[in-house]
């Protein structure tokens, strides 16, 4: 993810921290500030929002270690004022194994708040569920009932949250997974809708978790019927055949040319029938700030692009294009490019077929 730092890593998972996490620190720099009016207790405001997000990353990675024992690899684990993203290659496809999935970051919370109210137990004080103080209070205390909140919160039966997994895992060990996923998506809409509307009267944060769970439940359910609709489909039905190559001694002059002529953003730089790299838009335009129109192609291509082969499932090498934030993928077959895959091609082959599937059922119900 962009403007992310990594901080650590931990079993071959790297754990990165969003530039805008900083913002939550100020704000409770400020608001801890405010309360108690010296610097250590805004200090101590500080350890205890870090203490939380350590919480936070436990529970991520009890989502990346389950979803290890599947074969499922995590790219990396990003901080986020919201909360924590592990990042999976991808979802388990056995509905029983994402629902382990899911149920395994809560139930990392679960342990941490039964350690931390048997260590206050230990200690003689009294564990305090009802009353909880955001400045000054008993450290433990505080993070435990956070720890429960999380486990609450994360059990909601709505997408994005891991309670909307654990639903869609349960209904599609009995129903088909697409149709399980839009009831799920509906469920959560529902609890969406409620919040915001108690949120308007209320509290307007609840407006924002709203917002955030039916942008999440939309999401998934369009995610899901994507992945259907191009479930089989090789590379070859969707990639596009007529495009313009590159060498990597052809002056930038001639990409200008190939631009100004027809649609083609990217350009694969081949050397014979060997893919070299991906000449891109924006890199044209960096080296042609910097060098004119006279520097060469090899001076501001993307070298060790990721690529496609031609019988490669379409489901696959989107998820490539999605890894490496591109545009667009080569598609080689036995070593030759064969052709180019673009996210806009994909777009229009789902509408082709969409409007095919609209055809076919009106001549049915004809």
């Amino acid at each position: 993810m962009r403007w992310s730092w990594k901080i650590g890593e931990f079993a071959g998972i790297g754990v990165y921290i969003h530039a805008t996490f900083w913002l939550l620190i100020l704000f409770i720099l400020y608001t801890h500030w405010h309360e108690g009016h010296n610097l250590a207790t805004a200090l101590a405001g500080v350890v205890f929002i870090l203490a939380i997000f350590a919480c936070v990353v436990l529970h991520e990675f009890g989502h990346a270690l389950t979803a290890r024992k599947f074969g499922i690899k995590t790219r990396d684990i990003t901080l986020l004022p919201i909360g924590g993203l592990a990042r999976l290659e991808r979802m388990p496809e056995d509905p029983r194994q994402e629902l382990w999935v899911a149920a395994a970051g809560p139930a990392v919370n679960v342990v941490i708040a039964v350690a931390l109210y048997g260590l206050l137990t230990a200690a003689g004080a009294r564990p305090d569920l009802k009353n909880l103080e955001w400045v000054g209070g008993n450290f433990l205390n505080k993070l435990m009932v956070v720890n429960i909140w999380l486990v609450a919160f994360n059990l909601l039966p709505a997408f994005p949250m891991d309670g909307g997994r654990v639903l869609r895992g349960l209904l599609a060990t009995r129903l088909e997974y697409t149709r399980a996923t839009q009831i799920a998506a509906r469920i959560g809409q529902m609890m969406a809708f409620v919040f915001g509307f108690v949120g308007l009267f209320t509290n307007p944060f609840l407006v924002f978790i709203a917002l955030f769970v039916w942008m999440g439940a939309e999401q998934e359910a369009a995610m899901v019927q994507m992945k259907s609709s191009l479930g089989g489909i090789p590379v070859a039905r969707v990639m596009l055949t007529d495009f313009r190559a590159l060498g990597p001694d052809d002056t930038l002059s001639t990409a200008i040319n190939h631009i100004l002529a027809g649609w083609q953003q990217d350009f694969p730089v081949v050397f014979g029938d060997h893919v070299l790299g991906v000449l891109r838009r924006e890199d044209l335009m960096r080296a042609l700030a910097q060098g004119g129109t006279g520097a060469l192609v090899r001076d501001a291509m993307q070298r060790d692009v990721p690529t496609a082969d031609s019988h490669d499932m379409l489901e696959s090498a989107l998820g490539r294009l999605r890894e490496c934030n591109c545009r667009s993928l080569p598609v080689v077959h036995n070593g030759q490019l064969v052709g180019m895959l673009t996210m806009e091609n994909v777009g229009e082959f789902l509408m082709i077929q969409s409007a095919l599937r609209q055809a076919n059922l009106a001549r049915q119900t004809a």
